[in-house]
């Protein structure tokens, strides 16, 4: 996704997917989502508020050093022994949907290679041999069972949100269709620095080759003005193009054809511009009155403010290409479904792909057992993570407001804290 994001794509607001507009607050009052309908055009839906969040006091985090802006790997960061799993307060409907997450990612778990520094494939082999055969009613003694918790550098955690938003489309052209929705170019290059140089391991750049030299692809204004039209590259075409701006942020998405029926869209690449939230410009320029950084109030203003709205979202020069899901979606930047409730985006150098994460937050809905299953763009650095909440008008109010502050542990294999402190990981025994 978000890269799901998207999601894949996107970044700070909600995700990627993921996820760039860091909302701080309720949004206004609905306003419309999708333009107003003509005699053949898409229905208007309300755009609904973002949920006022249920106060919640965090669990304090242990003593632990902050990760400094150079560290690139949780081992790196600094790894904390915390507290029993027994105490912390998960709920068991919170151990089952986190069971059933991270079941969907054992396969892929057990062969990543994990840049965070804290595991090995083999590490995990153990508790995906066992939960295959783990029914729902025993989550809570397979963790137990399985795993230890730690605390990656000061613990302090900030987590947001995304979903899968659901607008209006067409596979066609034609009457309020007009933005089109493009799959990958094929023109489109990536490319591994790491293998022109050991120093940028990790490192990879999109673009295009232009003659005999390479360089950068187009970005959204250029592809907005047609630099892709006539190509055979246009999957559909969105009725509204704010909310298909939005859509890209999340990585992934609905179109909710003219006949009734859906068609859902996952991130396939993105153009390698850098991603600029629009949330953050807007604070920075004055333009957001208090209680409108949410995403239902970047929208309202965008939407009273056509011309500026539209020059804004060209700031983003990020631009999400697609392909049609035919199967379980929305897949995460592992390969797999993403679970409403239960899946995280996060930062792979600080938390494996596939780990559980506990989070304590100042927000009671984000508190709980999550599967980190996705990456976003903004989503980065130690405990910080993406909350995904699936889709519908509720999964859209939660995570358009979600920001909440706190406290966040990491489960690992049992046995990891003794192998790190043996190999002078610089961890301590788990009490």
């Amino acid at each position: 996704m978000r890269r799901s994001i998207l999601a894949l794509t996107g970044a700070g607001l909600l995700a990627a997917c993921s996820n760039a507009i860091v909302p701080q607050g309720a949004g206004p009052a609905p306003v419309s989502s999708r333009p107003p309908a003509g005699p053949a055009g898409p229905p208007v839906t309300a755009n609904p508020p973002a949920r006022q969040p249920t106060a919640s006091v965090p669990i304090a985090p242990l003593p632990g050093s902050p990760a400094a802006a150079t560290v690139t790997s949780a081992a790196a960061a600094g790894v904390v022994a915390g507290p029993g799993i027994s105490t912390l307060p998960i709920a068991p409907a919170g151990y089952a949907a986190a069971l059933g997450a991270f079941r969907t990612s054992c396969p892929g778990l057990v062969r990543r290679n994990d840049v965070s520094g804290l595991t090995r494939g083999a590490d995990w082999q153990r508790a995906c041999g066992a939960v295959g055969a783990t029914a729902d009613r025993d989550a809570a003694a397979f963790f137990a069972r399985h795993f230890e918790v730690v605390q990656i550098a000061d613990g302090k955690a900030f987590a947001t949100g995304y979903y899968e938003p659901e607008i209006a489309g067409s596979r066609g052209r034609g009457g309020v269709y007009q933005t089109p929705v493009y799959a990958r170019p094929k023109d489109l290059v990536e490319v591994d620095l790491s293998l022109f140089n050991d120093e940028l391991k990790g490192k990879r750049i999109r673009g295009r080759v232009d003659g005999a030299a390479f360089v950068p692809y187009f970005d959204r204004t250029q592809i907005e003005e047609g630099a892709l039209a006539g190509r055979g590259l246009e999957l559909a075409y969105a009725a509204d193009p704010v909310e298909f701006f939005f859509l890209q942020i999340q990585g992934s998405g609905r179109l909710r054809l003219p006949d009734g029926s859906v068609m859902r869209i996952g991130y396939d690449n993105q153009n390698g511009r850098e991603y600029t939230g629009i949330g953050s410009l807007m604070r920075q320029r004055g333009l957001l009155t208090p209680g409108q950084a949410s995403m239902q109030g970047l929208m309202g203003w965008i939407r009273a403010n056509p011309a500026e709205g539209k020059a804004l979202m060209r700031e983003n020069k990020s631009f999400v290409f697609f392909r049609e899901l035919t199967g379980p979606g929305p897949l995460g930047a592992m390969g797999y479904p993403v679970v409403g409730g239960a899946s995280v985006a996060a930062d792979p150098r600080f938390i494996p792909l596939g780990a559980p994460v506990f989070l304590s937050m100042d927000r009671a809905d984000a508190n709980g057992l999550w599967i980190a299953q996705d990456t976003g763009g903004a989503i980065k650095g130690a405990n910080r993570v993406d909350t995904f909440w699936g889709a519908g008008d509720a999964a859209r109010a939660t995570a358009g407001g979600m920001a909440a502050r706190g406290t966040a542990f990491l489960l690992l294999p049992r046995g990891t804290l003794a192998r790190l402190g043996a190999a002078g990981g610089g961890s301590t025994p788990q009490p």
